[in-house]
C-alpha cells in the first residue's frame, strides 16, 4: 500500500523525529511512504480560535495536496480529528458544496497512527522492542471524536521488553487544548498538575500518547518538576527494534 504522511505543521516544526519514526515504521511493515513537501498546516488553529475565514484557504491547499493519496496517516489524532470532523463543518460554513464532497471523501482515507495499524491494516504486533516502564495517555480528541479506543494500548503490549502501566485518572485532559492553555493558563496549569501527578504515581520512566501537542505540555510539567519521567510519541516507541530505544 502506499501511504502519505500527513506530519502536521507541530510535528515539522517541534518534532520532526516523529514523523521520521512513522515512515521507519511504516516501511518496516512493508509499505510505500510518500511525503508531500507542499504540505502545511491543516488551518486547526485558525478554525478552532475563531478565523473560520482564514482556514479556508488551508484546508482547500490541504484538499489539493492530498487529493491524490490512497490513504493518509497521521501521528496526531488531534489534526485527524479536525479533518474528519470540522472540516465538513467548514464546509458548510463556507456554504461550499463542492468543497464539503471533497473533504467528506477525503475523511474516509485519513487516518491516525494507531486506528490505521489496527483497525485499517489488522497489526497489532509490529515487532518493536523497547525495555522501559511506560504509562499510556489517551488524548481527548483521538479518544472522543476518533474513537480509536483501545488500539494504542494493543499496540504496546505487543511491544517487547515494555512493561505497560494504568495511568489513573487516564480520561481526563491534559490541560493543553491548543490555543486554550494560552488563553486559560490557570485552568490549564491547574489540569496539568493533576495529570503530572498522576503520570509520576505510576512512577513509569516514559509518558506516551498519540499527540506530540498533548505531551509537550506534559512533559514541561514533568521537566519543571525534574521527576525524571520523559515523554515519547507511540510512533517513536512502535519504531524501536532491538539494540535501540
Amino acid at each position: 500500500m502506499q501511504i502519505d504522511l500527513f506530519i502536521t505543521c507541530l510535528n515539522d516544526a517541534l518534532f520532526p523525529q516523529t514523523g521520521l519514526a512513522m515512515a521507519r515504521l511504516l516501511r518496516r511493515l512493508g509499505h510505500t511512504v510518500r511525503f508531500n513537501e507542499a504540505q502545511t498546516c491543516c488551518g486547526q488553529m485558525h478554525f478552532n480560535t475563531g478565523y473560520q475565514a482564514e482556514a479556508l484557504p488551508l484546508i482547500r491547499k490541504f484538499v489539493q495536496d492530498f487529493r491524490d493519496a490512497e490513504v493518509i496517516v497521521a501521528p496526531s489524532g488531534s489534526c485527524v480529528a479536525f479533518v474528519r470532523d470540522l472540516y465538513p463543518k467548514a464546509a458548510e460554513w463556507a456554504g461550499d458544496e463542492v468543497l464539503l464532497a471533497q473533504v467528506q471523501e477525503l475523511g474516509t482515507r485519513t487516518f491516525e497512527l494507531s486506528e490505521f495499524l489496527v483497525k485499517v491494516l489488522g497489526v497489532e504486533d509490529v515487532g518493536a522492542s523497547y525495555p522501559h516502564r511506560v504509562t499510556y495517555h489517551p488524548t481527548c480528541h483521538a479518544a472522543r471524536l476518533l474513537r480509536v479506543g483501545d488500539a494504542p494500548l494493543k499496540l504496546l503490549q505487543n511491544v517487547r521488553g515494555l512493561s505497560l502501566v494504568e495511568l489513573p485518572a487516564s480520561d481526563q485532559c491534559c490541560g493543553f487544548g491548543g490555543t486554550f492553555s494560552v488563553k486559560n493558563p490557570e485552568t490549564s496549569t491547574a489540569m496539568l498538575a493533576d495529570k503530572v501527578a498522576n503520570v509520576m504515581s505510576t512512577r513509569a520512566e516514559v509518558c506516551t500518547a498519540g499527540d506530540n501537542s498533548c505531551l509537550m505540555h506534559i512533559g514541561g510539567g514533568l521537566s519543571r518538576l525534574q521527576s525524571g519521567t520523559g515523554v515519547v510519541h507511540l510512533a517513536e516507541i512502535l519504531a524501536s527494534v532491538e539494540g535501540e530505544g
